[in-house]
Order: C-alpha cells, then structure tokens, then sequence
C-alpha cells in the first residue's frame, strides 16, 4: 500500500470565508468541493507544494512566508494511508478562479459548507482551523477522527 503525502491551502477572506473549487476532470471526489491542493513532489516543501497547487487549481498567489502552519491528519481509511499537511493564507493575490481541475469556486462559512463538499473537508475545518488542532488522526470515517494535539 502507497502512503500519500498531500499539502492543502485554506485561502481565508476578510469575512473568514474559505475558497473551495469544484473539482474537475480528477479521479478523486469529481464534482465534489474541495480545498485547494494535492501530492507534494519528489524534492518540494509541504509549503512549496500548498502555494503551488492553489495557483495551479485556482489562481490565488500566496507567499510561503505568509503562511501559518494549522496541521496534520493522518489518514487510514478506504484502503488509503496519507498525511494531508494544512496551511492557511490570510493574505493572497489575484482573482481566485477555475483552473486546473476545478470547474468553479466560491467563498463558504467554514462552518456552513455545502451539502456536497468532499466528505472529510468540514471535520478538518471544525478541528484545524476553528479549533486550533495540530494533529489529527483519521482512521474510519469521521466518526473516529481524533484530535491528538
């Protein structure tokens, strides 16, 4: 079994609002909302790869200087093992817009997402960004993630 290793950002507004994209065009969670991100590539930074995915996938331009670390998952679920790493960018440029695999963005509360954003991305937000977890452990569904730190 492959262990993925996958950086995501959360671009936050003013307000406190998310960006998510529509996914597009990807084998995981097509149609579904989604964080900006993906693997990190053999030889890049966790934050390298957070700034990089979220320009590729919908053009917002952050500096890795002006990133705050919010954490780890670990996930072992569906016959998948990974650690999604989560950064978040208060501050950005550029209009966020659909790019690569992603069909259309929008702002969200993070507490009110839509009815069919990717299953995990509600949890994550409620533990990492609202309730300042550093490390999280996701073995079997939401029911059993676990806050560690």
């Amino acid at each position: 079994m492959s262990f993925h290793l996958v950086s995501w950002l959360i671009v936050q507004d003013g307000a406190g609002r998310v960006l998510l994209g529509r996914r597009a065009g990807t084998s995981y969670g097509e149609g579904e909302w989604g964080l900006p991100g993906g693997r990190v590539e053999p030889g890049e930074a966790l934050a390298d790869a957070a700034v990089r995915e979220a320009l590729e996938e919908v053009g917002v331009v952050a500096h890795v200087a002006a990133l705050d670390p919010l954490g780890v998952c670990r996930y072992d679920h569906g016959g998948a093992q990974g650690a999604d790493v989560f950064f978040l960018a208060r501050s950005w440029s550029g209009e966020p817009r659909p790019l690569d695999k992603t069909s259309e963005v929008a702002w969200f509360a993070p507490d009110a997402l839509p009815p069919d954003a990717l299953w995990w991305v509600g949890g994550i937000l409620r533990a990492h960004l609202l309730g300042g977890a550093r490390l999280t452990e996701l073995l079997d569904g939401w029911a059993d993630l676990r806050v560690l730190i």
